[in-house]
Protein backbone atom coordinates (compact mmCIF):
# COMPACT_ATOMS: atom_id res chain seq x y z
CA UNK A 1 0.00 0.00 0.00
CA UNK A 2 2.84 2.43 0.85
CA UNK A 3 4.16 2.20 -2.72
CA UNK A 4 1.14 4.17 -3.93
CA UNK A 5 2.69 7.26 -2.31
CA UNK A 6 6.30 6.81 -3.47
CA UNK A 7 5.78 9.24 -6.34
CA UNK A 8 5.54 12.13 -3.84
CA UNK A 9 9.17 11.73 -2.73
CA UNK A 10 10.26 11.44 -6.35
CA UNK A 11 8.36 14.60 -7.24
CA UNK A 12 9.97 16.47 -4.33
CA UNK A 13 13.44 15.42 -5.50
CA UNK A 14 12.64 16.90 -8.90
CA UNK A 15 11.53 20.15 -7.25
CA UNK A 16 14.80 20.32 -5.29
CA UNK A 17 16.94 19.68 -8.38
CA UNK A 18 15.24 22.56 -10.20
CA UNK A 19 15.82 24.94 -7.25
CA UNK A 20 12.04 25.31 -6.97
CA UNK A 21 11.65 23.98 -3.42
CA UNK A 22 9.85 26.33 -1.03
CA UNK A 23 9.58 26.57 2.75
CA UNK A 24 7.81 29.05 5.00
CA UNK A 25 9.84 31.75 6.75
CA UNK A 26 8.51 32.87 10.10
CA UNK A 27 8.34 36.56 10.91
CA UNK A 28 7.63 37.67 14.48
CA UNK A 29 6.22 40.89 15.91
CA UNK A 30 3.49 43.26 14.79
CA UNK A 31 3.13 43.79 11.05
CA UNK A 32 5.10 46.81 9.93
CA UNK A 33 8.20 48.10 8.12
CA UNK A 34 10.45 46.34 10.65
CA UNK A 35 9.89 42.83 11.97
CA UNK A 36 11.86 40.03 13.63
CA UNK A 37 13.33 37.18 11.59
CA UNK A 38 15.30 34.39 13.28
CA UNK A 39 15.71 36.51 16.38
CA UNK A 40 17.03 39.58 14.51
CA UNK A 41 15.29 42.78 13.44
CA UNK A 42 14.93 43.10 9.67
CA UNK A 43 13.56 45.74 7.34
CA UNK A 44 10.42 44.36 5.75
CA UNK A 45 10.34 44.82 1.98
CA UNK A 46 8.23 41.72 1.33
CA UNK A 47 4.82 42.83 2.62
CA UNK A 48 1.65 43.69 0.70
CA UNK A 49 0.63 45.97 3.60
CA UNK A 50 1.15 48.99 1.34
CA UNK A 51 -0.43 51.60 3.64
CA UNK A 52 0.90 50.14 6.89
CA UNK A 53 -2.60 49.47 8.22
CA UNK A 54 -2.15 45.85 9.35
CA UNK A 55 -0.44 47.09 12.51
CA UNK A 56 -2.61 50.19 12.99
CA UNK A 57 -4.18 50.21 16.48
CA UNK A 58 -7.50 51.47 15.09
CA UNK A 59 -7.94 48.23 13.13
CA UNK A 60 -7.07 46.23 16.25
CA UNK A 61 -9.59 48.17 18.32
CA UNK A 62 -12.33 47.60 15.71
CA UNK A 63 -11.54 43.87 15.59
CA UNK A 64 -11.57 43.53 19.39
CA UNK A 65 -14.89 45.39 19.66
CA UNK A 66 -16.40 43.08 17.03
CA UNK A 67 -15.22 39.99 18.91
CA UNK A 68 -16.71 41.30 22.13
CA UNK A 69 -20.03 41.90 20.36
CA UNK A 70 -20.28 38.90 18.01
CA UNK A 71 -17.66 36.38 19.15
CA UNK A 72 -14.70 35.03 17.22
CA UNK A 73 -16.46 33.33 14.31
CA UNK A 74 -19.44 33.79 12.05
CA UNK A 75 -20.38 30.13 12.80
CA UNK A 76 -21.92 29.29 9.43
CA UNK A 77 -22.54 30.29 5.85
CA UNK A 78 -24.10 33.70 5.36
CA UNK A 79 -27.31 32.19 3.95
CA UNK A 80 -27.85 29.90 6.95
CA UNK A 81 -26.58 31.45 10.18
CA UNK A 82 -23.44 33.48 9.54
CA UNK A 83 -24.78 36.83 8.34
CA UNK A 84 -24.03 39.82 10.59
CA UNK A 85 -24.70 43.56 10.45
CA UNK A 86 -20.96 44.08 10.02
CA UNK A 87 -21.08 42.21 6.70
CA UNK A 88 -23.79 44.55 5.42
CA UNK A 89 -21.93 47.66 6.58
CA UNK A 90 -18.71 46.47 4.95
CA UNK A 91 -20.40 45.67 1.64
CA UNK A 92 -22.19 49.03 1.60
CA UNK A 93 -18.90 50.83 2.32
CA UNK A 94 -17.14 48.98 -0.53
CA UNK A 95 -19.94 49.72 -2.99
CA UNK A 96 -20.00 53.41 -2.08
CA UNK A 97 -16.20 53.63 -2.33
CA UNK A 98 -16.21 51.94 -5.72
CA UNK A 99 -19.10 54.02 -7.01
CA UNK A 100 -21.32 51.02 -7.78
CA UNK A 101 -24.70 49.72 -6.65
CA UNK A 102 -23.66 46.81 -4.45
CA UNK A 103 -20.87 44.51 -3.28
CA UNK A 104 -20.46 41.03 -1.83
CA UNK A 105 -17.73 39.94 0.60
CA UNK A 106 -16.06 36.51 0.42
CA UNK A 107 -13.87 34.83 3.03
CA UNK A 108 -10.77 35.31 0.83
CA UNK A 109 -9.80 36.91 -2.44
CA UNK A 110 -9.04 33.49 -3.91
CA UNK A 111 -12.58 32.33 -3.10
CA UNK A 112 -13.99 35.52 -4.64
CA UNK A 113 -12.36 34.81 -8.00
CA UNK A 114 -13.08 31.07 -7.95
CA UNK A 115 -16.76 31.55 -7.13
CA UNK A 116 -17.44 34.54 -9.35
CA UNK A 117 -15.85 33.24 -12.54
CA UNK A 118 -17.39 29.78 -12.18
CA UNK A 119 -20.82 31.37 -11.66
CA UNK A 120 -20.64 33.69 -14.66
CA UNK A 121 -19.57 31.31 -17.45
CA UNK A 122 -19.64 27.61 -18.29
CA UNK A 123 -18.78 25.13 -21.04
CA UNK A 124 -20.65 27.13 -23.70
CA UNK A 125 -18.55 30.23 -23.07
CA UNK A 126 -15.13 31.75 -23.72
CA UNK A 127 -12.63 33.24 -21.24
CA UNK A 128 -9.80 35.43 -22.47
CA UNK A 129 -7.09 35.76 -19.83
CA UNK A 130 -3.90 37.84 -19.63
CA UNK A 131 -1.01 35.36 -19.58
CA UNK A 132 0.36 36.85 -16.32
CA UNK A 133 -2.91 36.66 -14.38
CA UNK A 134 -2.96 35.51 -10.77
CA UNK A 135 -3.49 31.83 -9.94
CA UNK A 136 -6.95 32.53 -8.50
CA UNK A 137 -8.15 33.92 -11.84
CA UNK A 138 -6.69 30.98 -13.75
CA UNK A 139 -8.14 28.36 -11.43
CA UNK A 140 -11.52 30.08 -11.40
CA UNK A 141 -11.46 29.93 -15.19
CA UNK A 142 -10.61 26.21 -15.14
CA UNK A 143 -13.34 25.49 -12.61
CA UNK A 144 -15.94 27.18 -14.82
CA UNK A 145 -15.49 24.66 -17.65
CA UNK A 146 -15.36 27.47 -20.22
CA UNK A 147 -12.89 27.48 -23.09
CA UNK A 148 -9.81 29.43 -21.94
CA UNK A 149 -7.47 31.34 -24.23
CA UNK A 150 -4.54 33.44 -23.02
CA UNK A 151 -3.55 36.67 -24.70
CA UNK A 152 -0.06 38.16 -24.55
CA UNK A 153 0.61 40.12 -21.40
CA UNK A 154 -1.06 43.56 -21.45
CA UNK A 155 -1.35 43.33 -25.24
CA UNK A 156 -4.72 44.69 -26.36
CA UNK A 157 -3.87 44.08 -30.02
CA UNK A 158 -3.47 40.35 -29.35
CA UNK A 159 -6.68 40.41 -27.32
CA UNK A 160 -8.50 41.96 -30.28
CA UNK A 161 -7.10 39.35 -32.68
CA UNK A 162 -8.37 36.55 -30.48
CA UNK A 163 -11.79 38.18 -30.19
CA UNK A 164 -12.03 38.53 -33.96
CA UNK A 165 -11.11 34.88 -34.44
CA UNK A 166 -13.10 33.26 -31.62
CA UNK A 167 -15.82 35.43 -30.09
CA UNK A 168 -18.60 34.50 -32.52
CA UNK A 169 -18.33 30.79 -31.65
CA UNK A 170 -19.38 31.24 -28.02
CA UNK A 171 -22.48 32.32 -26.13
CA UNK A 172 -20.75 34.59 -23.59
CA UNK A 173 -17.23 35.91 -23.32
CA UNK A 174 -15.48 37.00 -20.12
CA UNK A 175 -12.21 38.92 -20.23
CA UNK A 176 -10.22 38.56 -16.98
CA UNK A 177 -7.20 40.58 -15.91
CA UNK A 178 -5.31 41.78 -12.89
CA UNK A 179 -5.26 45.56 -12.57
CA UNK A 180 -1.76 45.57 -11.01
CA UNK A 181 0.14 42.39 -11.82
CA UNK A 182 1.43 41.04 -8.54
CA UNK A 183 4.79 39.71 -9.72
CA UNK A 184 5.69 42.58 -12.05
CA UNK A 185 3.99 45.71 -10.72
CA UNK A 186 2.70 46.99 -14.06
CA UNK A 187 -0.91 47.99 -14.80
CA UNK A 188 -3.26 46.45 -17.35
CA UNK A 189 -4.50 48.52 -20.35
CA UNK A 190 -8.03 48.65 -18.92
CA UNK A 191 -9.45 51.43 -21.16
CA UNK A 192 -8.48 49.42 -24.27
CA UNK A 193 -9.91 46.23 -22.77
CA UNK A 194 -13.23 47.91 -22.00
CA UNK A 195 -13.43 49.38 -25.51
CA UNK A 196 -12.94 45.90 -26.98
CA UNK A 197 -15.49 44.47 -24.56
CA UNK A 198 -18.08 46.95 -25.84
CA UNK A 199 -17.22 46.15 -29.43
CA UNK A 200 -17.42 42.37 -29.01
CA UNK A 201 -20.17 42.10 -26.36
CA UNK A 202 -17.95 40.81 -23.54
CA UNK A 203 -17.99 40.96 -19.77
CA UNK A 204 -14.83 42.19 -17.99
CA UNK A 205 -13.58 41.12 -14.56
CA UNK A 206 -10.67 43.13 -13.18
CA UNK A 207 -8.79 41.89 -10.11
CA UNK A 208 -7.93 44.91 -7.95
CA UNK A 209 -6.07 42.94 -5.25
CA UNK A 210 -2.99 45.16 -5.48
CA UNK A 211 -4.80 48.30 -6.65
CA UNK A 212 -7.31 48.63 -3.81
CA UNK A 213 -6.24 51.34 -1.38
CA UNK A 214 -3.25 52.30 -3.52
CA UNK A 215 -4.44 53.85 -6.80
CA UNK A 216 -7.04 56.49 -7.60
CA UNK A 217 -8.04 59.86 -6.17
CA UNK A 218 -9.88 58.17 -3.30
CA UNK A 219 -7.71 55.05 -3.25
CA UNK A 220 -10.43 52.79 -4.61
CA UNK A 221 -8.15 51.25 -7.24
CA UNK A 222 -6.97 51.18 -10.83
CA UNK A 223 -10.50 51.45 -12.21
CA UNK A 224 -10.73 54.90 -10.65
CA UNK A 225 -7.10 55.75 -11.51
CA UNK A 226 -7.65 54.93 -15.20
CA UNK A 227 -10.95 56.83 -15.46
CA UNK A 228 -13.10 53.74 -16.01
CA UNK A 229 -15.64 53.99 -13.19
CA UNK A 230 -18.54 54.70 -15.56
CA UNK A 231 -18.06 51.49 -17.56
CA UNK A 232 -20.01 48.33 -16.74
CA UNK A 233 -17.55 45.80 -15.32
CA UNK A 234 -16.95 43.38 -12.45
CA UNK A 235 -14.54 44.70 -9.82
CA UNK A 236 -12.93 42.12 -7.57
CA UNK A 237 -10.40 42.83 -4.84
CA UNK A 238 -9.01 41.82 -1.48
CA UNK A 239 -9.20 43.14 2.06
CA UNK A 240 -5.88 41.53 2.97
CA UNK A 241 -3.29 43.80 1.36
CA UNK A 242 -3.53 47.60 1.60
CA UNK A 243 -6.58 47.23 3.87
CA UNK A 244 -4.66 45.14 6.39
CA UNK A 245 -7.37 42.56 7.12
CA UNK A 246 -8.60 39.37 5.43
CA UNK A 247 -11.19 38.52 2.80
CA UNK A 248 -12.21 39.38 -0.73
CA UNK A 249 -15.00 41.27 -2.44
CA UNK A 250 -16.80 41.70 -5.75
CA UNK A 251 -18.44 45.03 -6.56
CA UNK A 252 -20.78 45.91 -9.41
CA UNK A 253 -24.41 46.20 -10.39
CA UNK A 254 -27.22 45.17 -8.05
CA UNK A 255 -28.24 42.33 -10.36
CA UNK A 256 -24.66 41.00 -10.55
CA UNK A 257 -24.34 40.86 -6.76
CA UNK A 258 -27.77 39.31 -6.31
CA UNK A 259 -26.83 36.67 -8.90
CA UNK A 260 -23.58 35.85 -7.07
CA UNK A 261 -25.40 35.48 -3.75
CA UNK A 262 -27.46 32.79 -5.44
CA UNK A 263 -24.91 31.14 -7.71
CA UNK A 264 -21.32 31.59 -6.39
CA UNK A 265 -20.48 28.28 -4.62
CA UNK A 266 -17.48 29.67 -2.74
CA UNK A 267 -19.79 32.20 -1.05
CA UNK A 268 -22.88 30.01 -0.59
CA UNK A 269 -21.13 26.98 0.90
CA UNK A 270 -18.49 28.51 3.17
CA UNK A 271 -18.49 30.19 6.57
CA UNK A 272 -18.89 33.95 6.47
CA UNK A 273 -15.97 36.31 7.07
CA UNK A 274 -15.12 36.55 10.77
CA UNK A 275 -16.52 39.56 12.66
CA UNK A 276 -12.99 40.69 13.53
CA UNK A 277 -11.82 40.65 9.89
CA UNK A 278 -14.98 42.45 8.69
CA UNK A 279 -14.66 45.16 11.35
CA UNK A 280 -10.94 45.68 10.67
CA UNK A 281 -11.56 46.01 6.92
CA UNK A 282 -14.37 48.50 7.51
CA UNK A 283 -12.10 50.58 9.74
CA UNK A 284 -9.36 50.44 7.10
CA UNK A 285 -11.66 51.74 4.34
CA UNK A 286 -12.63 54.70 6.53
CA UNK A 287 -8.97 55.48 7.23
CA UNK A 288 -8.04 55.27 3.54
CA UNK A 289 -10.83 57.69 2.66
CA UNK A 290 -10.04 60.16 5.44
CA UNK A 291 -6.21 60.06 5.28
CA UNK A 292 -5.05 60.56 1.67
CA UNK A 293 -1.64 61.55 3.05
CA UNK A 294 -0.93 57.85 3.56
CA UNK A 295 -1.02 57.32 -0.20
CA UNK A 296 1.10 60.43 -0.68
CA UNK A 297 3.79 59.00 1.62
CA UNK A 298 3.59 55.64 -0.16
CA UNK A 299 4.17 57.18 -3.59
CA UNK A 300 7.00 59.35 -2.28
CA UNK A 301 8.68 56.19 -1.01
CA UNK A 302 8.05 54.36 -4.29
CA UNK A 303 9.64 57.20 -6.27
CA UNK A 304 12.61 57.37 -3.91
CA UNK A 305 13.32 53.63 -4.07
CA UNK A 306 12.78 53.38 -7.83
CA UNK A 307 15.20 56.25 -8.48
CA UNK A 308 17.80 54.74 -6.15
CA UNK A 309 17.50 51.32 -7.80
CA UNK A 310 17.91 52.83 -11.28
CA UNK A 311 21.04 54.69 -10.12
CA UNK A 312 22.45 51.53 -8.56
CA UNK A 313 21.94 49.49 -11.73
CA UNK A 314 23.44 52.27 -13.85
CA UNK A 315 26.64 52.34 -11.80
CA UNK A 316 26.85 48.54 -11.59
CA UNK A 317 25.88 47.52 -15.10
CA UNK A 318 27.90 44.28 -14.87
CA UNK A 319 26.13 42.46 -12.06
CA UNK A 320 23.83 39.54 -11.26
CA UNK A 321 20.92 42.00 -11.26
CA UNK A 322 19.82 42.33 -14.88
CA UNK A 323 17.25 45.11 -14.86
CA UNK A 324 14.40 46.80 -13.03
CA UNK A 325 11.11 45.62 -14.51
CA UNK A 326 8.62 48.31 -15.60
CA UNK A 327 6.24 49.17 -12.75
CA UNK A 328 3.51 51.69 -11.98
CA UNK A 329 2.87 50.44 -8.45
CA UNK A 330 4.57 49.83 -5.07
CA UNK A 331 5.85 46.49 -6.45
CA UNK A 332 9.40 46.83 -7.80
CA UNK A 333 11.12 43.77 -9.27
CA UNK A 334 14.81 43.24 -10.08
CA UNK A 335 15.33 40.54 -12.69
CA UNK A 336 17.97 37.91 -11.84
CA UNK A 337 19.62 35.37 -14.15
CA UNK A 338 18.40 32.13 -12.57
CA UNK A 339 16.71 30.48 -9.59
CA UNK A 340 19.91 29.48 -7.78
CA UNK A 341 21.33 33.01 -7.89
CA UNK A 342 18.11 34.68 -6.77
CA UNK A 343 17.97 32.37 -3.75
CA UNK A 344 21.56 33.25 -2.83
CA UNK A 345 20.76 36.95 -3.12
CA UNK A 346 17.66 36.56 -0.99
CA UNK A 347 19.62 34.81 1.75
CA UNK A 348 22.41 37.42 1.72
CA UNK A 349 19.89 40.24 1.99
CA UNK A 350 18.13 38.59 4.94
CA UNK A 351 21.44 38.02 6.72
CA UNK A 352 22.20 41.72 6.22
CA UNK A 353 18.85 42.75 7.71
CA UNK A 354 16.63 43.19 4.63
CA UNK A 355 13.70 40.81 4.22
CA UNK A 356 13.06 40.61 0.47
CA UNK A 357 11.14 38.04 -1.56
CA UNK A 358 13.19 35.88 -3.94
CA UNK A 359 10.68 34.65 -6.54
CA UNK A 360 11.41 31.80 -8.96
CA UNK A 361 9.71 29.71 -11.60
CA UNK A 362 7.11 28.29 -11.84
CA UNK A 363 5.55 31.25 -9.98
CA UNK A 364 7.11 33.62 -12.54
CA UNK A 365 8.71 33.01 -15.95
CA UNK A 366 11.99 34.73 -14.91
CA UNK A 367 13.58 34.80 -11.44
CA UNK A 368 13.51 38.10 -9.58
CA UNK A 369 13.86 39.94 -6.30
CA UNK A 370 10.42 41.35 -5.50
CA UNK A 371 10.50 44.52 -3.40
CA UNK A 372 7.32 46.01 -1.98
CA UNK A 373 7.09 49.52 -0.58
CA UNK A 374 5.03 50.70 2.38
CA UNK A 375 3.83 54.15 3.39
CA UNK A 376 5.43 53.53 6.78
CA UNK A 377 8.93 52.92 5.42
CA UNK A 378 11.35 55.65 6.46
CA UNK A 379 14.03 57.17 4.24
CA UNK A 380 16.67 55.45 6.38
CA UNK A 381 15.06 52.08 5.61
CA UNK A 382 15.32 52.68 1.86
CA UNK A 383 18.92 53.91 2.16
CA UNK A 384 19.87 50.79 4.11
CA UNK A 385 18.22 48.55 1.51
CA UNK A 386 20.13 50.22 -1.34
CA UNK A 387 23.42 49.97 0.58
CA UNK A 388 22.75 46.29 1.31
CA UNK A 389 21.90 45.58 -2.34
CA UNK A 390 25.13 47.26 -3.40
CA UNK A 391 27.16 45.14 -0.97
CA UNK A 392 25.33 41.99 -2.07
CA UNK A 393 26.08 42.73 -5.73
CA UNK A 394 29.77 43.11 -4.88
CA UNK A 395 29.80 39.71 -3.13
CA UNK A 396 27.96 37.98 -5.98
CA UNK A 397 29.79 39.55 -8.92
Amino acid sequence: MAQAYDWIDQALRTVHRANWHRTVQRLDGKAGPTMTYQGRQVLNFASNDYLGLAGDPRLSEAAIAAIQTYGTGSTGSRLLSGHRLLHEELEQAIAQWKGVADAIVFSSGYLANMGTISALVNARDLILSDQYNHSSLLNGAKLSGATIQSYRHADSDDLKTQLVNARSRYRRCLIITDSIFSMDGDICPLPDILELADQFDCMVLVDEAHGTGVLGATGSGAVEHLGCRNHPLIQMGTLSKALGSLGGYVAGSASLIDFLRNRAPSWIYTTGLTPAAAAAALAAIRIVQSEPERRDRLWQNVHHLKTALQDLLHHRSQSVLKKLLPSESPILCLEVADAAIVMQLGQHLKQAGCFVSAVRPPTVPVSRLRLTVMATHEQAHIHHLIHTLDQTMRLNG
